[in-house]
């Protein structure tokens, strides 16, 4: 693409910077000398000193590689001097903040640390070590196609030991390693953790980030995204905007479920606050239940579940109150007091983990957002995925780092 410029002048330190309009599309400095002396001139210097003023100016061009209107969006800014020292170098949007950049070892060139996000205006500023200064403006081309995104947990929230960062985007992103590397996490105590890729239960392309071991109680967690001016790849189209949520972890709290004991504990720092009998999943078909760590999701309360909606047929349709829901595939923690004759017996549950009204209400009450479900025993269909709702604790910590973009 052929550069943009622009004429700057440049002036003795004894006077003002003089700014040019824009020529021939060119940014250029230009040099004006100017005589400093208390002493009246002789005809033969008026003459020498109007023979200089109308001497062409010394001029050095910088060149800006986006230009025009129609400017290809995701590519840095690069501001470049022919020669001399640039100064300083500003490039910003009517609304943002400017774009960082980096200067080169020889001071000639600039480049932005960040891409030029798409359907933007940008105003460049230059300015050189011998006081020139200049402008320029182009704009980039809109997205044919916007990328968006939903974050979980949600802003300014206190989570479990166990819930993820988790991030699913509205349509696919090809190009997974430069949105990795946009995504940046910083916690309270240099947690280690790492992203993994994966498919959400809803079909579309997420990423988690998860620490190797549950985080520790009172970390404080921020996630930057720096997405704008990222092209998610084919199909999947542009980021148009940046994103930020911070979150703290609570209480370290485990709920233990034994499906072949027919029991259920919370623990809180290792410690019994509740042990209650309950019914899980019949075994053998698919009203079993799931094994494995399954994060708290949500808590809903009271609402309505119907069979049909997870692929049993017609067999229930219920108002369930006290709800804790385990997956998207539908597993919950509830009250399930029809089922009261096998709490602590068998599992006769369509899936979900049932207990009397009072130990369901209290649960829902101690329980928070991100506690983790250990579930453990014979009777189970298999283990919780990934992606059905937060499963990433069922990959061994090798396996779930195998699966960032930059690995």
């Amino acid at each position: 693409m052929s550069s943009a410029r622009r004429r700057i002048r440049r002036t003795s330190p004894l006077a003002r910077p003089v700014r040019l309009p824009l020529i021939a599309g060119a940014a250029v400095l230009g040099l004006s000398l100017t005589a400093c002396n208390g002493a009246s001139a002789s005809n033969s210097d008026t003459d020498s000193g109007k023979r200089a003023a109308e001497a062409p100016a010394r001029t050095t061009r910088i060149s800006v590689n986006l230009q025009g209107s129609d400017a290809a969006a995701g590519q840095p800014v690069k501001v470049t001097l022919e020669a001399g020292k640039l100064k300083s170098v500003t490039v910003r949007a009517p609304e943002g903040d400017a774009l960082t950049g980096r200067m080169s070892a020889n001071g000639r060139t600039w480049t932005s640390d960040r891409p030029a996000a798409p359907g933007t205006a940008y105003r460049v500023e230059a300015r050189d070590a011998e006081g020139g200064s200049a402008e320029a403006r182009f704009t980039t081309a809109a997205a044919a196609k916007v990328n968006k995104l939903t974050l979980a947990p949600g802003k300014n929230t206190t989570v479990g030991i166990a819930q993820p960062l988790s991030v699913v985007f509205d349509n696919p992103v090809k190009d997974r390693a430069s949105v990795e590397k946009a995504l940046k996490v910083t916690t309270s105590n240099n947690t280690e953790g790492s992203w993994g890729w994966l498919r959400d239960y809803s079909g579309r392309d997420r990423v988690d980030w998860r620490p190797k071991e549950y985080w520790k109680p009172g970390t404080k967690v921020t996630l930057d995204a720096a997405l704008n001016g990222i092209d998610s790849g084919p199909s999947g189209g542009w980021f148009v905007r940046d994103y930020r949520t911070t979150f703290t972890i609570g209480a370290h709290q485990v709920v233990e479920v034994d499906l072949d004991r027919h029991r259920l504990a919370l623990k809180r720092d290792g410690k019994s606050v509740m042990s209650v009998p309950m019914s899980a999943g019949t075994p053998g078909g698919e009203k079993a239940s799931w094994r494995g760590t399954a994060v708290l999701m949500a808590k809903e309360g009271t609402i309505n579940m119907r069979s049909e909606t997870v692929g049993l047929g017609d067999a229930y349709d219920k108002m369930v109150d006290s709800s804790m829901r385990l997956t998207w595939s539908g597993m919950y923690a509830h009250a399930a007091p029809w089922n009261a004759a096998y709490f602590g017996v068998a599992n006769r549950s369509s899936g979900c983990v049932g207990m009397s009204d009072a130990d369901a209400g209290e649960l829902y009450r101690q329980v928070r957002v991100g506690d983790p479900f250990e579930i453990t025993g014979a009777d189970a269909k298999g283990t919780v995925a990934e992606g059905n709702g937060y499963g990433a604790w069922n990959v061994s910590w090798a396996g779930w780092r195998a699966k960032s973009a930059l690995r």
